[in-house]
């Protein structure tokens, strides 16, 4: 099973997807809790050098509720990564897939509410 939900755009740059991305997340009632430039991080901590590489930790307050609501601890995969990487020839979104990453927990509920979050970054992807 894939666990990322992807899209690349060609000859993109890097800046104006974000920027794209951030809209299209809002769009579908995600907000950016979390952002780490892991090029920038990775020069500082090992001073290595790496193609531009950032992660989003989106959250979607009401889907984060109900999730809560279900099983307390799943707090614990949350929030929704969302990852940006130049790729030769242009740059690369890639979402977690909320349903594969909830296969660790049994919980029906848990799962259908995950299928709800995909669809929400599913369309959000699309629309970038």
């Amino acid at each position: 099973m894939a666990y990322t939900l992807d899209r690349v755009f060609p000859d993109a740059d890097f800046d104006e997807i974000e920027a794209r991305v951030r809209a299209a997340l809002g769009d579908k009632g995600f907000g950016v809790l979390t952002e780490i430039d892991v090029k920038a991080t990775m020069k500082k901590k090992i001073d290595a050098d790496i193609a531009p590489y950032t992660i989003l930790g989106a959250c979607n307050p009401n889907m984060a509720y109900k999730a809560i609501g279900i099983e307390p601890r799943v707090g614990a995969m949350l929030p929704c990564n969302v990852i940006l990487r130049s790729v030769d020839g242009g740059v690369e979104v890639s979402a977690i897939d909320p349903v594969a990453s909830m296969q660790a927990i049994e919980n029906d509920q848990l799962i259908s509410v995950a299928g709800e979050v995909r669809a929400l970054l599913e369309e959000a992807v699309a629309s970038i």
